[in-house]
């Protein structure tokens, strides 16, 4: 009787988004069992609210990042290439302060490590910063609007080398050095910097 109501019951994916966002806050991952039971569904018609668990926690994961870049944006006091690096170094420091995130990166790092950089998260991430660099350069102008998706792209790729430096190489994180390669990569891309070559 109880699974009969369960599989009537209408689950939005936005739903199923919001009650997966509360769990991995509070315990670091989505369970999925669990996630079904708290919505009063079946597992089956979970998975075809959400499509995967991937697919789940890639909304979860952007969601959580999305808000910190917001807020950092309101947060940021300074324009230019200073500014980019404002919001980032807040954006970083709220990231890996988040015990939920530590939580997960440990117990799931082969989910972590195809999630966060080869996924939707990446790419959103490089959409978002995208966004941030046009916004910076709107007063003066910084970067040639030709290559913005490639210098988005690959600042979010210096980023990343500090964020999960311990998923991709089993190295401590050098923020320092990420920053002074980031302000490198947005100061030497700025319109009318000298080539390298």
């Amino acid at each position: 009787m109880g699974d009969a109501r369960a599989s009537r019951r209408v689950v939005t994916r936005g739903h199923a988004v919001h009650r997966a966002r509360r769990m991995f806050l509070r315990h670091g991952t989505v369970d999925m069992d669990a996630l079904a039971r708290d919505l009063s569904v079946s597992r089956a018609t979970l998975y075809r609210v959400v499509g995967s668990r991937d697919a789940l926690l890639t909304d979860v994961l952007w969601e959580l990042a999305d808000h910190l870049l917001d807020r950092a944006r309101q947060l940021r006091t300074r324009e230019g290439v200073d500014g980019v690096l404002e919001i980032t170094r807040y954006f970083v420091g709220a990231l890996r302060g988040s015990a939920p995130f530590a939580d997960f990166l440990r117990a799931e790092p082969e989910t972590a490590r195809r999630l966060l950089t080869g996924g939707r998260v990446h790419r959103r991430a490089v959409l978002a910063q995208r966004g941030i660099l046009l916004e910076a350069g709107e007063r003066g102008c910084l970067w040639p609007s030709s290559g913005i998706d490639d210098l988005a792209y690959l600042y979010v790729r210096v980023v990343e080398s500090a964020l999960y430096a311990e998923l991709l190489s089993s190295r401590r994180p050098d923020l320092a050095l990420a920053e002074r390669t980031a302000r490198a990569v947005l100061q030497q891309t700025r319109r009318g910097a000298p080539d390298l070559i």
